[in-house]
C-alpha cells in the first residue's frame, strides 16, 4: 500500500522488442552471437544487474542511424572476448571501444537488419 506522497513505480524492464524482416533469423543472430538465450516464449532469464535508462539529445549520432531511435545496452563480464566472439563470427563489430572512468568499457555491433546494440563492461 502507498503511503502519502509515495508513488507507484516500476519493476525493471519487462520485455524489449523489435520489428524484424525475418523474426526468426533476428532471434536465432541474437542467441547465436550474444548468448540470449530466450525460450520459445521469449522468456530470458538474465543476471540481476545495473539497468541505465537515459534519454539522448534527437540530433544525436551515438546510436548510428538516425532512423534508430533506441538502442539496446547489454552488460558483459568480458568486453575484448565478446567482441572476439562477434569478429570471429563474421558479425559487424566497430572498431572503436570507449572507455569511461568510473563507469566502464564500451563496444558496439550491429545486428543483421542494421539495429546497432552497445555492449558495456561496468567497471
Amino acid at each position: 500500500m502507498l503511503e502519502d506522497g509515495d508513488m507507484e513505480r516500476v519493476l525493471g524492464i519487462g520485455g524489449y522488442f523489435l520489428r524484424a524482416a525475418d523474426p526468426a533469423a533476428l532471434g536465432a543472430w541474437y542467441r547465436d552471437h550474444l548468448g540470449v538465450g530466450a525460450d520459445e516464449d521469449g522468456l530470458w532469464r538474465q543476471e540481476a544487474g545495473m539497468t541505465v535508462f537515459a534519454p539522448f539529445e534527437s540530433e544525436t549520432d551515438y546510436f548510428g542511424s538516425r532512423a534508430q531511435q533506441t538502442m539496446l545496452n547489454f552488460r558483459v563480464r568480458d568486453l575484448d572476448a565478446m567482441l572476439g566472439q562477434l569478429r570471429a563470427k563474421g558479425a559487424d563489430v566497430a572498431e572503436e571501444i570507449q572507455d569511461m572512468e568510473g563507469v566502464g568499457r564500451f563496444g558496439w555491433v550491429t545486428d543483421p537488419e542494421g539495429n546497432r546494440i552497445e555492449l558495456w563492461q561496468p567497471n
